[in-house]
């Protein structure tokens, strides 16, 4: 129902189209419908609680709704037809005597409340009841609340409450509880658009229907915010509204411009997206108008990208829908998320800056570099990948590890080049090798972990006195391997490297590792190392388990860091085949495995194997089977230190000198040995 305007330009003065248009009934409120039948069955059932909340946005019909329902609770049957007219007129005026309104960010203070309260038990004059409308609720301060909520939770059975607010989070818990609320959606886009066709031809316009879609695009959901902007193209046009007139007023672009800046886009033409840009601010387009549009319109394609269809569309034309399917398929949904971010982020600078149009600028153009920057990760793949293949593999292992410590902190990787990891033969293997954590050099038979004192073992490894000669390629026979328990508690990265000590690995490895006789010097080019480096022939298959931990063991010696620890940690390297091996760890060591299978460092442990073999051997890892070794807890140093001052207090001696001076012993200290000379 559209109510005529009658004498709106007469001597009392223009009333806006949103007042002019307001609903009077609940059949006339837009896009509320579920409000309108629930308020109507409680009157017709008598159900009507004594306090209600109507919650929403702007401009979505909570104060008429409001009005409305007091009309139809002061209008019962059986009055007289022309004091029923009176009431509704004066209360749509809002001038009623017993229908009180009240504007909650005016009157706010709990001086208004008392007076709030000191009135409802005054009776109606003329009416059933007598109802307060508190509009903007959330307004009243936390003591004008505590006061209203006797008088709110039990009133007078003459006094209805009605509260309106745009922000229901900012009223107490207490006042929600006393009321029933309602929440108003915002109204749809198609009831907005029918709702101003219908104003227009009640004033005599005739209008477009893709401007009046654009006015209800832009109103957001407000039916007075679409009626206050239809408001201002009547006043800017004569007698016909037109697509081009509402965007020349309102200050934005049309559509085809906004597509056409977003193929520019897509195809990266950073020149071409600017054109256009610049052409639609000459032509009265607003910067931040047209970046709200843009951001509105890559939400658009964002939502066909994802499978959306017409009906999800808030600013785009439902008919150019296929054309937003194929630009957000060439785009790339990651792509058009990226687009969102930096325009919203534009727009959040762009209301504090005076050179709006540059920063939309520069937004346009970051948007042509997305592809650029999204390749970035891949070249730093393939970096990484080419600095391992060229040896660079240990530093990139050590960076990963720093990495996966700290996971909390991001540093920086700038890592010394790697030490080449040399393709020698077992037989001619040096017999000293450089610390670079030191500086030092050591035989490369001396221990590479130390091992803490056991306190059960199953067997002890006997000595090996007679290791291979220098020239024999083979390996020592391995003595039998030993477990010790470790006596102190360690943390979990170094428990199984104490635990577990392998003399047979150091025996095999002090026998292979022996330097060879030197040359004479007349013939340097007959030398066996000589010969075997310049031919670089792959060592002959391993198909021995001793044989093959030996192996691993001697490989993995040439990395550096945690890797090296945890990889030399193998109690036995079982061959499956003549290109696969199993690297078997000891019962319960998962955490080492689970270090070992990480992709960047197989791939360092798998590469450095190969080359140390000469050829590829499939690596696999798992543990023994069995019960894990079982650490015996350390005395803790405080509990030592109690020990040894109660043994000492024990002492005969001690006890008769504390007798005599009258004192206590309060610390041990160890003898004190004078320096020689």
């Amino acid at each position: 129902m559209v109510t005529e305007a009658t004498d709106s330009n007469s001597a009392a003065g223009y009333t806006v189209v949103a007042r002019r248009y307001r609903p009077l009934a609940f059949d006339e409120l837009v896009g509320q419908g579920h409000v309108a039948q629930a308020l109507e069955k409680a009157i017709a059932t008598g159900r009507v609680g004594h306090a209600y909340l109507f919650t929403g946005a702007r401009g979505v019909g909570k104060t008429s709704t409001a009005r409305i329902f007091a009309k139809a609770l002061n209008s019962p049957e059986g009055i007289a037809p022309e004091l029923a007219a009176d009431i509704a007129q004066a209360v749509d005026a809002g001038e009623d005597m017993d229908v009180i309104e009240i504007d909650g960010a005016s009157n706010r203070g709990i001086e208004e409340i008392r007076t709030l309260r000191a009135n409802v038990n005054v009776r109606p004059s003329r009416s059933r009841y007598k109802i307060y409308i508190i509009d903007e609720v959330h307004m009243l301060t936390n003591q004008a609340f505590n006061a209203l909520l006797k008088t709110l939770e039990e009133p007078p059975a003459h006094v209805k409450f009605i509260f309106c607010t745009t922000d229901p989070d900012k009223i107490p818990i207490t006042v929600l509880s006393r009321c029933q609320r309602f929440d108003f959606a915002p109204v749809k886009f198609e009831a907005i658009q029918k709702r101003l066709k219908e104003i227009t031809t009640a004033e005599g316009f005739t209008a477009d229907d893709e401007a009046l879609a654009l006015l209800a695009r832009r109103a957001a959901g407000s039916m007075r915010d679409s009626q206050s902007l239809l408001e201002q193209v009547m006043s800017f046009s004569t007698d016909r509204i037109s697509v081009e007139q509402v965007h020349q007023l309102l200050g934005t672009a049309d559509e085809g411009r906004l597509l056409a800046i977003a193929e520019a886009l897509c195809d990266a033409d950073a020149l071409k997206a600017l054109s256009i840009a610049e052409e639609a601010t000459r032509s009265g387009a607003d910067p931040g108008q047209l970046a709200e549009q843009l951001l509105n319109y890559f939400r658009d394609i964002m939502a066909v990208g994802v499978g959306g269809g017409p009906d999800l569309l808030k600013l785009a034309n439902p008919v150019g829908h296929p054309q937003l399917q194929e630009l957000a398929s060439r785009w790339g949904l990651q792509t058009i998320l990226s687009a969102i971010q930096i325009v919203d982020e534009s727009l959040v600078r762009m209301r504090t800056s005076v050179s709006a149009v540059t920063l939309l600028e520069v937004a346009l153009v970051q948007i042509c570099q997305l592809e650029k920057l999204a390749s970035i990760p891949a070249l730093l793949e393939a970096a990484l990948r080419l600095g391992t293949t060229t040896g660079g593999g240990p530093a990139a292992a050590s960076a990963g590890e720093k990495k996966n410590n700290s996971p909390n902190v991001a540093e920086p990787v700038s890592t010394p080049p790697a030490r080449p990891i040399p393709a020698i033969p077992a037989a001619a293997r040096p017999a000293e090798r450089h610390d670079a954590d030191r500086g030092e050099t050591q035989p490369a038979s001396a221990p590479t972990a130390s091992v803490a004192t056991p306190v059960a073992a199953k067997s002890a490894a006997p000595p090996v006195s007679n290791p291979s000669p220098p020239g024999n390629s083979a390996p020592a026979p391995a003595p039998p391997e030993s477990v010790a328990v470790a006596n102190a508690v360690s943390p979990p990265s170094q428990t199984l490297a104490n635990a577990v000590a392998t003399p047979a690995l150091e025996s095999s490895t002090s026998a292979q590792t022996k330097p060879a006789p030197a040359a004479p010097a007349t013939e340097p080019a007959a030398t066996p190392a000589s010969a075997s480096a310049a031919q670089r022939q792959p060592a002959a298959p391993i198909h021995g388990s001793t044989e093959a931990l030996a192996a691993w063991k001697k490989a993995v010696s040439s990395i550096d860091g945690m890797l090296a620890d945890f990889a030399g940690m193998a109690i036995a390297v079982e061959p499956q085949g003549s290109d696969s091996w199993n690297v078997v760890y000891p019962p319960g060591a998962t955490k080492i495995t689970d270090y070992c299978e990480q992709a960047d460092r197989r791939a360092l442990l798998q590469q450095t194997l190969d080359q140390s073999l000469g050829r590829t051997v499939r690596i696999s890892f798992s543990c023994a089977p069995g019960e894990p070794p079982k650490l015996v807890a350390a005395t803790p140093q405080a509990t030592i230190r109690v020990q040894k001052l109660r043994q000492v207090s024990e002492d005969p001696f001690v006890k008769k000198v504390c007798e005599v001076l009258d004192a206590e012993v309060v610390r041990v200290d160890p003898p004190r040995i004078p320096p020689p000379g």
